[in-house]
């Protein structure tokens, strides 16, 4: 080997020994401020405001922002994300332009709506709820993130963290229900599922929690909607679970449309700079909802583009989505003195920072691999999730006398499916609106495995006759469908009717006034019942529906909520026992809407009601304050006693761990899951507190005549609450302990707390 072959080849292992020792230094966390700082300090002023700039791809929602030429915008450094694009090949062209077409090179990130699935759908995130199976929850999210990624997206604006008490609002579906603890444990589990433990690894996305803050309380569930509600309600209701998600390492936050006591939310200093980034020391980036830096303007918050600007960037907001208030005002209100150009840097350093922990400046195309495109989108193994989601999703509310499972040999012959979701093919029934990932208006409906497809069937299979009639698929029900599905119902031993909602109808701006079965549904099982055949209800909804007459007389009622993909499968493992229903109520369903708003976890009145129409109590003239079922309700095909609750002591010393045990025994025949719950409730504090607070639960299998003992260990923080003085404090004094099946059907135990 030549002198000249040897310093050649030196040079070149000392060039990969560079290169290592560089990508090494890009990969630590501790240099990603210092490459931030010198990126940050060659930037121009437009450069930087573009950095906060993020528009809308080909999928739109929301309000009507005018768009210019997407990629002449990116070339001249004015967009720094992309929302709602779905080309993978686009995206492809958008990064190259981004990285070699502009003066620094920076990356774009794009970010997607993945609500419940992105090419995979899977059951809405109240139905994932009421499977109360965190590891289940956590499953599908990484199966959303390894899609959505492998599709180039970097981002997905998930989890939705509000905690609401109106069935009333559309966006019910999006969350986990009425129960704080339940919705932060959610919380927790939807953004491991997403981010994994690398939020560079090609096949996770940055979890994005909203809507901060309070947007579940909008008045009269009106989207978009006024909320005021006292601190306390805030700290402890609202907050926990964004403090769950932030604590779990949520990337980002996104500011919630609405007013919280006449403050825009997006402009809301309280909530974003002295809560989230001070009292939580949380560090991300957070980034506005559709135009709500816009919106400011029109709540009357704010004069202008210039004087938003201003007041969303001072309030700690950094990127402004799809309004283009920063493009069109930032720049004027640091020429007006309005902001600094420290903020600008703070907000910018956050938005580049956020880019380098995704890993895109050490390889802007990592999310842009066609072949891992290829591969990995719609995997069989996905669906088999998919299926197990729906399954334990669903929710069996009543089974008078074991009317089901549909088993072999059953005395019934004849079976009828009956009704508009028996069949469906349109409105994206079975899934939701924030199905974005299939497209807007046109997807496969091939790609849903519909009821009747999947359970006529597995029926079969045990030997039934089935016969499947589609009715009143249209806005409403004539005479002739009445005659069909009567016909249809008297030929039956039994009868199958799939009732419920449209898929098109959940999801945002998709609230209601009427939370009865929509277009004339419950008139149809009312005729069917006349003829005196034993019913099962499956119900397809997106949130908590009113059916009295249902409830007074079809004796098995299943809610199978908008179940995704496999919903046939999964409703036909449900009904003929192959799977064992497990899922509980994340959500009270009323008996009325005059009820609304109800929930479980509400104060007690100077002078509650002991029983229907007692006087001079908080009651009703017309309806019991009860609702239909409670918070935490759900059957099984076999049964469950609980027994010997016991506590290690009755007297605690603050700081010490209350120790709650009970046994749970399978009383049943089958094998079954039960979701043992914990409450308390504290009956001494300085102010009135809840009649019961979920502490608590455990998932638990026991086969039939097993027994477990679940134990539970209460903190001095579950016993604390917000207080007038405005500090989270726990009071000695006694308090009440209860464990069961759901909120109301408990064993009570009892102890005190002593300084």
């Amino acid at each position: 080997m030549t002198k000249k072959i040897v310093r050649h080849t030196v040079a070149l292992l000392l060039l990969m020994l560079s290169f290592s020792n560089i990508y090494a230094q890009k990969t630590t966390v501790q240099n990603i401020d210092s490459r931030v700082e010198a990126l940050l300090a060659k930037m121009t002023l437009d450069e930087k405001i573009g950095q906060l700039n993020q528009v809308p791809g080909d999928i739109s929602t929301g309000t009507d922002v005018s768009k210019d030429d997407l990629l002449s915008r990116i070339r001249s450094a004015k967009i720094g994300s992309v929302l709602s694009h779905t080309n993978f090949q686009n995206k492809i062209t958008m990064q190259r332009v981004a990285v070699n077409e502009t003066r620094l090179g920076i990356p774009l990130v794009f970010g997607f709506d993945v609500i419940h699935g992105y090419k995979t759908i899977f059951p809405i995130p109240l139905a994932q709820a009421a499977s109360w199976d965190m590891g289940l929850i956590e499953r599908i999210e990484r199966i959303a993130a390894e899609e959505a990624s492998a599709d180039g997206q970097n981002w997905t604006f998930a989890p939705m963290v509000d905690v609401t008490h109106d069935p009333r609002w559309g966006r019910i579906m999006e969350g986990a229900g009425e129960d704080t603890y339940l919705n932060s444990r959610v919380a927790e589990a939807r953004v491991r599922g997403f981010q994994g433990d690398d939020l560079a690894a090609k096949n996770t996305v940055a979890a994005c929690t909203k809507h901060f803050a309070a947007y579940g309380f909008v008045e009269a569930g009106k989207e978009y909607n006024t909320v005021d509600m006292s601190e306390q309600r805030l700290r402890e209701t609202v907050l926990p679970p964004f403090k769950a998600a932030a604590d779990a390492g949520s990337a980002t936050f996104m500011n919630a449309f609405n007013v919280l006591n006449g403050v825009p939310a997006s402009m809301d200093k309280n909530l974003i700079t002295n809560i989230l980034r001070g009292e939580w020391a949380w560090k991300g980036m957070v980034v506005s909802d559709w135009n709500s830096f816009g919106e400011t303007i029109v709540h009357g918050a704010a004069e202008n583009e210039s004087d938003a600007s201003a007041k969303c960037l001072a309030a700690g907001s950094d990127m402004d989505m799809a309004g283009g208030t920063f493009q069109k005002g930032l720049k004027k209100a640091l020429e007006s003195g309005r902001v600094t150009q420290a903020q600008i840097d703070e907000a910018v350093r956050r938005v580049l920072r956020f880019k380098f922990s995704l890993g895109l400046f050490d390889d802007p195309f990592r999310y842009l691999n066609q072949k891992r495109h290829d591969e990995t989108l719609e995997k069989p193994e996905f669906r088999a999730v998919a299926r197990e989601a729906a399954a334990k999703s669903m929710v069996l509310l009543k089974n008078d006398g074991g009317l089901l499972p549909l088993t072999e040999g059953s005395r019934f012959k004849k079976i009828a499916i009956i009704g508009p979701y028996a069949d469906s093919k349109g409105n994206k029934d079975y899934m939701s609106f924030w199905t974005l990932g299939l497209g807007v208006r046109d997807y496969d409906s091939t790609k849903v495995v519909r009821p009747a497809q999947a359970l006529k069937p597995a029926l079969e299979k045990l030997g039934y006759e089935v016969k499947v009639t589609e009715i009143c698929l249209d806005a409403t029900c004539t005479e002739k469908d009445y005659s069909v599905a009567i016909n249809a119902a008297r030929e039956a031993d039994i009868v199958i009717a799939c009732v419920g909602e449209r898929g098109i109808d959940c999801g945002e701006n998709r609230s209601v006034t009427n939370l009865e079965l929509p277009r004339e549904q419950e008139r149809i099982l009312s005729i069917i019942g006349r003829l005196s055949k034993p019913t099962v209800m499956v119900l397809f909804n997106s949130r908590p529906l009113v059916f009295d007459w249902a409830n007074q007389n079809i004796p098995a009622i299943l809610v199978a909520w908008q179940p995704g993909f496999e919903t046939g499968n999964a409703l036909a493992d449900v009904l003929t026992g192959k799977v064992n229903p497990s899922g509980k109520l994340p959500v009270t369903f009323p008996r009325s809407l005059g009820q609304v708003p109800i929930y479980y976890n509400h104060l007690s009145t100077g002078r509650p009601q002991q029983y229907p129409g007692e006087v001079w109590t908080s009651g009703y003239l017309d309806a019991p304050t009860t609702p239909a079922y409670p918070f935490g309700f759900g059957l099984s095909y076999t049964t469950f006693s609980y027994s010997n609750l016991k506590l290690a002591k009755s007297q605690y010393k603050m700081g010490e761990t209350v120790e709650v045990s009970i046994t749970v025994t399978n009383t049943g025949g089958l094998a079954g899951e039960e979701v043992v719950q914990c409450y308390t409730r504290d009956l001494t504090a300085d102010i009135s507190r809840p009649v019961k607070e979920l502490k608590a639960f455990e998932k638990i299998k026991l086969n039939a005549g097993e027994s477990r003992v679940v134990n539970f260990r209460l903190t001095e923080k579950d016993l604390s609450y917000w207080n007038h003085e405005l500090k989270w404090k726990a009071d000695p004094g006694k308090f009440k302990v209860f464990v069961g099946g759901n909120s109301v059907d408990v064993k009570e135990g009892e102890f005190e707390l002593v300084r």
